[in-house]
């Protein structure tokens, strides 16, 4: 039976294709029941390689029926059917992802950013507080309602921490994501807690939401990592940023993950409380040659982005490759 069928019966009407990878895909369909526009990621895992589905999949589902909060995107229904397929029904994003959003519009005033940003920092935060770590934020992986709310998606590469007899956080060895958000020590191979690599690539996003720039040329990996270490970061002078913003990106793009912030100290921080500047700017200025890099390279122009959720299996998105958006 095809989908259009097995799902007609389940009274969805398919509708356009948002991305198509080897072993899955990410539909539209028209929801009866809820009377509204659904994504459906359709995975048929006769295709699909054994990491992905012993790992990466259980994962995903976990962390789908889990996590539960307004500004993460909704899972409506999941099921498998006889012949080998899941269907994963979602949230749309009616507005696409914040990367084409900010591409189109350009850079947020610091207002405007600091009401999206508390949305997406607060459903990081639901994440961590139950031992969720994404370790894939990135601005494709953050949908926009129809009303521009901010809606966290894409949890593939997302992992359950496990601790230790006594207590402690076992560090995640697998490394996984795009290049261009990943935190130094993800990108040098080095064991860590991946809620903190989390925090590093929230605050690359929200370093794009207000300059509409990348924060550093990931062209060259070695020379970004080498860059990032020295914890000189480059505010575009075209733009006039308060203090309290370049001090929370300062802390949140900290190489040393024993001094970067953890969530409830980011949700705290005087940009997010106020709009008034009370924090002296003397911080570290970037050398020339260290300038950011344009937003609009970021992703590959052939590269198809489904608007709730990747389609292709997260078991190859993780294999180690060159290129911009791969690894060393």
């Amino acid at each position: 039976m095809d989908d259009a069928v097995l799902l007609g019966k389940k009274g969805y009407r398919l509708k356009n294709t948002y991305g198509k990878g080897s072993y899955g895909k990410v539909k539209s369909a028209y929801c009866n029941r809820l009377k509204r526009l659904v994504a459906i990621k359709i995975i048929d895992k006769n295709k699909a390689p054994q990491d992905f589905l012993k790992k990466f999949l259980p994962r995903e589902l976990e962390a789908l029926t889990s996590l539960q909060h307004p500004s993460i995107i909704k899972t409506y229904e999941i099921f498998e059917t006889s012949s080998g397929k899941v269907y994963i029904v979602m949230e749309l994003g009616e507005k696409g992802d914040l990367l084409d959003y900010i591409r189109t519009l350009g850079a947020m005033e610091e207002d405007v950013a600091r009401v999206k940003f508390q949305q997406l920092a607060s459903a990081v935060k639901h994440c961590h507080d139950l031992d969720f770590a994404h370790r894939d934020l990135k601005c494709e992986n953050i949908i926009l309602d129809k009303d521009l709310n901010m809606k966290l998606s894409d949890f593939g590469f997302s992992k359950r921490l496990s601790r230790d007899e006594n207590g402690r956080t076992i560090l995640s060895n697998t490394f996984c994501g795009s290049a261009a958000y990943a935190a130094p020590e993800v990108l040098q191979g080095v064991p860590c807690d991946p809620r903190i690599s989390d925090i590093w690539s929230l605050g690359v996003i929200l370093y794009i939401m207000v300059c509409a720039l990348m924060p550093f040329d990931d062209s060259n990996i070695r020379k970004m990592i080498h860059f990032q270490r020295q914890h000189k970061l480059p505010f575009p002078d075209t733009k006039h940023l308060t203090a309290e913003f370049k001090d929370l990106i300062y802390h949140m793009l900290q190489p040393d993950v024993t001094r970067r912030m953890h969530i409830d100290e980011v949700l705290k921080h005087p940009w997010l409380q106020t709009p008034k500047s009370t924090i002296p700017s003397h911080l570290p200025a970037a050398e020339e040659g260290e300038s950011s890099q344009k937003l609009q390279e970021e992703r590959p122009k052939d590269k198809q982005q489904a608007k709730s959720h990747s389609a292709e299996g997260e078991g190859e998105k993780e294999t180690r490759s060159s290129g911009k958006n791969g690894w060393f």
